[in-house]
């Protein structure tokens, strides 16, 4: 089958990596909108171009993923920034119209993220004015929303009523005015699903919380579903950077006619009920809406699974990954028994089971003991995948699809390959080098985490020394008598958050 992806953003994470687990399939091709052609972090793509490459590839194309915010602002970081105007979000829904009018048989499955509402000051991804004000707005839209929903106290009004005189109107003007935008963008598409032009709607929301202005958007999207008897055509979950993971997931069951079976082995008993930090919900909820948006379906009896996932989760609160190593909570220890997990995950390979792990024990990078632990009983190398990167869905999606692509017909290289560049990047990276490299070596560069200047090479060489450091002492018994050759490493938007990784293992 081929599908045309258009991806959320340039970076890897969308841009690349979901074409990689994809391709673990033999049965599977990616036409992708070629990476020039999707513009720069906060400079926006020209979509009449990529108008144009869905024009000229639809026609050898099964399936469309596309994600809105490249097709409608040109990327991610530009669907916060725009000042796009009414008559360009016509054009828009008359461009979709069309695409399905001339194009009945293809299917279109869309995303279209609840844009976010970040609760710290930093300008990198948001308007500048963010640089400054933004843990006010997410306050001030937290407040606003929980007086409406509910009862303020004493000190919570008088918190809004400073917010209210010290935010400038024009930046609060700007930015409800953006928000009414994507809303209005948002509710669009559900009405397209309605009417048979898009065939399936992923609405994921990035950094949500149970308050504010994304909870606020929320609700009237939530509303508008079920008006319309849409929840089996429009899904809402917390998440972002996975979505084009799901959707191409979605896109290949579907054309298999099959929904993979998922049984789940959570690592203790409370993490399930647990709220992730950055999301809004308990984690076994999200599971539920992840699964079916990837077109797969859980069960509670292994012998009936498909695949099992591993859900490794905290005892009872969830810390930054990098707190693992010198401030863990004691719950990871009381709470959660780390040593039967890794019992669970044994037997379930012993019996055959395709077993992926999502690493969720911690944000922003993965649990090294779990690793350790792994490598001494050599179970690294029979996983499927390892994913333990940014938020508790991010991981949890990219999990689920590239499960549904190791179903048959198997690319087992590009499996592999691809299962030990993810543990470099989320454990050995995200875990470990990402801050201590930000503590320890940007300083006396004068380089900071946001931005790396010209010295990007430099700093990517300590980070390949680092990782093959740590292959030695984490993957010691794990593909022992292999090696590891990092092909690329680079970090797409010259800032310490993510990278490029590319491991082949020979």
């Amino acid at each position: 089958m081929r599908i045309l992806y258009i991806p959320l953003d340039e970076r890897p994470c969308n841009a690349v990596y979901p074409i990689k687990a994809a391709e673990v399939s033999r049965e599977v091709e990616i036409i992708s909108l070629p990476i020039e052609k999707m513009g720069y972090k906060k400079t926006a793509a020209d979509t009449t171009e990529i108008w144009s490459f869905i024009e000229a590839e639809i026609c050898r194309s099964d399936y469309l993923v596309i994600s809105a915010e490249m097709l409608l602002y040109g990327g991610l970081l530009p669907s916060r920034l725009h000042h796009l105007t009414h008559d360009d979000l016509k054009n828009y829904e008359v461009n979709l119209r069309t695409l399905k009018k001339n194009y009945p048989e293809k299917k279109i499955f869309l995303s279209n993220l609840i844009m976010r509402t970040p609760r710290y000051n930093s300008s990198d991804e948001e308007p500048d004015y963010y640089e400054n004000y933004g843990e006010r707005i997410f306050r001030y839209g937290w407040l606003s929303d929980k007086r409406d929903r509910e009862e303020l106290t004493t000190a919570e009004q008088q918190e809004s009523e400073i917010l209210k005189n010290e935010l400038p109107k024009e930046i609060i003007q700007d930015y409800e005015f953006r928000r009414k935008f994507n809303v209005t963008a948002n509710l669009m598409n559900i009405q397209l699903v309605k009417e048979g032009v898009i065939d399936f709607l992923s609405i994921p929301q990035d950094d949500s919380a149970p308050y504010g202005y994304t909870a606020i958007d929320q609700k009237k999207v939530y509303g508008t579903i079920q008006e319309n008897g849409l929840k089996d055509k429009v899904m809402v979950y917390p998440g972002a950077d996975e979505v084009g993971f799901t959707l191409l997931a979605r896109a290949y069951n579907e054309w298999k006619r099959t929904k993979p079976t998922i049984f789940v082995q959570y690592a203790s008993t409370l993490g399930p009920t647990l709220v992730p930090l950055y999301e809004d919900r308990i984690i076994n909820e999200s599971l539920k809406a992840h699964v079916m948006a990837a077109g797969m379906r859980l069960v509670a009896d292994e012998s009936e699974a498909d695949f099992v996932l591993a859900y490794n989760v905290p005892g009872k609160k969830m810390q930054e990954s990098w707190d693992q190593f010198m401030n863990k909570d004691v719950t990871y220890d009381s709470y959660r028994h780390l040593l039967t997990f890794v019992d669970q995950i044994e037997q379930f390979i012993r019996k055959g089971k395709k077993v992926g792990i999502c690493d969720s024990a911690f944000a922003n990078g993965g649990d090294l003991e779990l690793l350790q632990l792994l490598d001494q009983k050599k179970l690294a190398e029979q996983l499927i995948c390892y994913k333990a990167w940014n938020t508790n869905c991010n991981s949890l999606g990219s999990t689920l699809s590239a499960l549904s692509f190791a179903q048959d017909e198997i690319d087992s290289n590009a499996l592999k390959n691809n299962l030990v560049s993810n543990i470099f990047e989320d454990a050995f990276y995200q875990a470990i080098i990402r801050m201590n490299i930000t503590k320890k070596k940007l300083p006396s560069m004068g380089l900071n985490y946001f931005d790396l200047k010209d010295k990007d090479k430099e700093v990517m060489d300590q980070i390949h020394t680092e990782m093959l450091s740590l292959s030695k002492k984490y993957l010691q018994y794990s593909f022992a008598k292999q090696n590891f050759n990092i092909q690329k490493l680079s970090s797409p938007w010259n800032r310490m958050f993510e990278i490029y990784c590319d491991v082949i293992v020979f």
